[in-house]
């Protein structure tokens, strides 16, 4: 899946501010009443994230009383960054290399599982190619869009399902178009100009598209694992260690995971995100 702003230049971190009012009403009742030194933490996601982050953050402030000052960014500029001196309190980051990373040079304190991606196939509505399973990509004659120049580790994972499809090949002859953005390429598939193509569950759960696709899951055993992980931790520069913490135990609490299972992706904490846990050895050193 692909790491992308919500914004013109994607190449620039996103600040996130929009949230919806829905999001009040996620959450029931009212965490009890706790105070923190801080009335500010600074949390920093990979920009995949955001929309899910962005109802959470709002349900935490009108619970909490703390507000979130939230940036989300594309995977690759984030941990760029993080590596390089700069500067957060929480970060949720994709693949777990880079989690562990932080924690080997003492960056981060801890980090938890906190959710997965997974990949599926869309077409335009009513499925004008029969597109049935992946080899169906690979037909002489089906148009396919896919998103192979997406920043990493979006076109890489995608490339990686390819090539554990064993079909690589043949799909990448069908392959009328090679697409850096994954929200530019929606509407392309949306419209009819490509047939097929594989993306990433949480973008078919975007208010702009939700309903505009034909959905076909893809097998597990062909994604490619680096990127289907996301972690949660806190970092060594957390103002406010207490509430760092909570704020942690908040995003990770069942309440707040349905949110982000609303936007397409699966819980750590769920039975299948459990699973998926202890088979991609998600765990702190």
């Amino acid at each position: 899946m692909q790491e992308e702003h919500v914004g013109v230049n994607r190449r620039r971190f996103l600040k996130t501010a929009a949230v919806s009012a829905l999001a009040l009403n996620l959450v029931p009742g009212r965490l009890g009443a706790t105070s923190f030194q801080a009335d500010t933490l600074q949390v920093w996601s990979c920009g995949g994230l955001a929309e899910a982050f962005n109802k959470a953050n709002l349900v935490y402030k009108e619970q909490v009383g703390v507000r979130i000052d939230y940036t989300g960014a594309f995977a690759a500029a984030l941990g760029k960054s993080l590596l390089g001196g700069a500067v957060t309190e929480v970060f949720a980051g994709r693949v777990l290399k880079l989690a562990k990373k932080l924690r080997e040079e003492e960056k981060m304190i801890y980090f938890r599982p906190f959710c997965f991606t997974e990949y599926v196939m869309i077409t335009p509505r009513g499925n004008p190619a029969n597109i049935q399973s992946y080899e169906d990509l690979a037909r002489p004659g089906v148009r396919v869009i896919l998103p192979l120049g997406a920043s990493p580790p979006g076109g890489e994972a995608v490339m990686g399902i390819l090539k554990k499809s064993g079909m690589a090949e043949d799909i990448l002859k069908n392959t009328v178009e090679k697409e850096s953005c994954v929200i530019k390429m929606m509407p392309k598939i949306i419209s009819g100009k490509g047939q097929a193509s594989i993306v990433e569950r949480r973008l078919i759960r975007m208010a702009e598209f939700e309903g505009q696709v034909e959905v076909i899951p893809l097998p597990e055993n062909i994604f490619h694992p680096g990127p289907l992980t996301f972690t949660i931790g806190v970092m060594k520069y957390a103002r406010d260690r207490r509430l760092a913490d909570h704020y942690v135990d908040f995003v990770c609490s069942r309440e707040v995971q349905d949110i982000f299972e609303r936007q397409g992706f699966i819980s750590a904490y769920s039975d299948r995100g459990k699973a998926l846990v202890e088979k991609l050895g998600v765990k702190d050193v």
